[in-house]
């Protein structure tokens, strides 16, 4: 028995009784602008029932565009890359296009992942692996492939970025445990390799000095995770002791990695020592105490940098532009409360 031959636009047009045409603009939502709501339900209901399939492989040989984009993402586990892929994958799916996700835990994997998206000829890519003087991103500027970063910016300037303001982050943070009468103030810097743990520590050091105040320690986490912090919490207490008042930690997994070695040091959160955090992912607010942190709006930041690669490969922007988002504080119980900073700075009978 010889197979079906696939459905094609032609036969969706005579089912529907309207112009080829009509069905590849009513088909492509970059097109369909143009048509009727009432012709598209029809077009779309006759594709269905017929069991059209877009031939991609033509598309691509005619347009050029296969409308498929890549994004790279360094840690598929961290809770805050979900919520950017959803961003990404909403504003591709409204253009009718698909995202491929690769991830490339180890920088050294990410060279051969590019390039093998390169392969498949995707349109385009998201990238938010990149490091600090990356040579991902000498390669990919010289392929000449369309790329925006996300929630990391191109320190050269040579790529597109979406990403939120850390410097205000940092600020917003320090301002508050400022305010609860904290003075001795440290920082659990990220990976100084990459752009937002630099930006971050800057900007932490950068609230301090307009306070006129100095920091009482930084350490620096070997990655963003929660054994990292434990880690570089350890050694910051075991280098100034237990004479602080507060941790500014660069991410929420690293702020769960403090809450564990101040606890094995005898440390109580906020009463001996607060602690903030960074990303507001998920479940933080159900943790022992909830964690103080900065929100990020991590679904626009994938939207934004997929709609940035869009207008690219469109050709209605070309030069390389940062965009960033505002962050914004999220008071939970890991810090004093002003109330409790009143109480305990008041003269006891």
């Amino acid at each position: 028995m010889l197979p079906t031959p696939p459905v094609t636009i032609r036969d969706v047009a005579q089912a529907a009784g309207v112009h080829v045409s009509t069905v590849s603009r009513a088909l492509d939502p970059r097109r369909r602008a143009g048509v009727s709501a009432e012709m598209v339900e029809l077009v779309e209901r006759t594709a269905r029932r017929l069991g059209y399939r877009p031939n991609r492989a033509a598309s691509a040989l005619r347009t050029g565009r296969t409308h498929t984009i890549g994004v790279l993402v360094p840690d598929m586990t961290n809770p805050v890359f979900p919520p950017i892929l959803q961003g990404v994958e909403g504003c591709a799916a409204a253009r009718g296009c698909f995202v491929l996700v690769a991830n490339a835990s180890d920088p050294a994997m990410a060279m051969g992942v590019v390039e093998r998206m390169l392969a498949q000829q995707v349109d385009g890519i998201v990238l938010a692996t990149a490091a600090r003087e990356d040579p991902l991103v000498d390669f990919i500027t010289a392929s000449g492939l369309h790329a925006v970063m996300v929630n990391r910016a191109d320190e050269s300037g040579r790529l597109p970025s979406v990403v939120s303001d850390d410097r205000l982050a940092m600020k917003l943070a320090v301002e508050h445990v400022l305010r609860t009468g904290c003075r001795r103030i440290a920082h659990l810097a990220g990976p100084q390799h990459l752009p937002t743990g630099a930006g971050r520590l800057h900007g932490f050091e950068q609230a301090l000095r307009e306070a006129g105040q100095s920091a009482a320690g930084v350490e620096t986490c070997e990655s963003y995770s929660r054994e990292a912090g434990r880690s570089a919490m350890a050694q910051l207490l075991a280098r100034v002791g237990k004479r602080l008042d507060a941790v500014v930690c660069c991410n929420d997994l690293v702020a769960l990695g403090a809450y564990d070695a101040l606890r094995a040091a005898g440390l109580r959160i906020p009463e001996d020592v607060s602690v903030t955090g960074h990303n507001d992912m998920p479940l933080v607010d159900m943790v022992n105490p909830p964690l103080t942190t900065i929100g990020l709006p991590h679904r626009e930041l994938g939207w934004r940098a997929a709609q940035l690669l869009f207008e690219r490969l469109d050709g209605t922007s070309l030069s390389p532009a940062t965009v960033v988002l505002r962050p914004e504080l999220v008071v939970r119980a890991s810090t004093l409360a002003l109330r409790d900073a009143a109480a305990m700075a008041a003269p006891r009978a």
